[in-house]
């Protein structure tokens, strides 16, 4: 990635994946720096850590390579807290997401989330927690646009994803700017491509929505957080939110 005049690979910055696991002898994670865990909640709801972080469903080896396409030279920890039907709880998310920052991801990812409100304290906690850290949050928004956590919490950067959003090119809905009544999917996110490569110039690799861009975004900010090393990470989320194009309601994102 390109910014003030230099360019970034991620270098030196840590990018914590939660999901279902990393397989890292897929193909498109060759050369890549990769170790990580596996989260299960004990009988007290104590978090206990495995070593085995294998991906048997291949949604967090996605994730994975997609980050990787932007910043190829980032360090993954996998955070495994989902198994073969890609379920898991808010609990678990909030396990993942406060192990990834202790233990120095400044870059922690979930495209995933839950529409409990219900859930939305205990998550806004964790997510507190890991700004406190120096991490930064993105989380993938509903896919229908209705609420989702923790991409709706203040703390984090809320990723959505529209067809029509080119690659090279990322907006941020402002919601003093764009109401929720109005945009209610896109207020106070950030949009993203959502899309498979493709070696076609002229046809679109298959849209998968918000996770996948929420991992093209991650990619961004692990450049972004090597270029701007000592920011805060409130004001880290801020620049990343500078760096995003402002959009007009003419363009169609309702």
């Amino acid at each position: 990635m390109r910014f003030l005049g230099k360019e970034y690979d991620g270098e030196g910055i840590t990018v914590a994946i939660v999901d279902s696991g990393i397989d890292k002898s897929d193909p498109r994670l060759a050369g890549a720096h990769i170790d990580g865990w596996r989260i299960e909640l004990g009988a007290t709801g104590h978090a206990l850590l495995h070593p085995d972080y294998a991906d048997t469903h291949g949604h967090g080896t996605e994730i994975a390579a997609a980050v990787l396409r932007t910043a190829p030279k980032v360090r993954i920890v996998a955070v495994k807290i989902m198994g073969d039907s890609l379920r898991t709880s808010a609990e678990l998310m909030a396990a993942g997401i406060e192990t990834a920052a202790r233990n120095g991801a400044q870059i922690v990812t979930l495209s995933i989330g839950t529409p409990n409100m219900g859930k939305a304290l205990l998550l806004r906690d964790c997510c507190g927690q890991a700004v406190e850290r120096g991490s930064v949050v993105l989380a993938a928004g509903h896919p229908r646009g209705e609420r989702a956590y923790p991409a709706d919490l203040p703390e984090t950067v809320g990723v959505a994803s529209d067809p029509a959003c080119s690659f090279e090119r990322f907006f941020y809905f402002q919601p003093d700017r764009y109401p929720v009544k109005r945009y209610a999917n896109l207020s106070d996110k950030i949009l993203a491509h959502g899309r498979e490569p493709s070696d076609d110039p002229d046809s679109p690799g298959r849209f998968r929505g918000s996770g996948l861009a929420t991992a093209y975004m991650s990619g961004y900010a692990a450049c972004l957080r090597q270029a701007l090393p000592d920011l805060p990470a409130a004001g880290f989320i801020e620049r990343l939110q500078m760096r995003a194009c402002l959009p007009f309601p003419e363009l169609g994102y309702a």
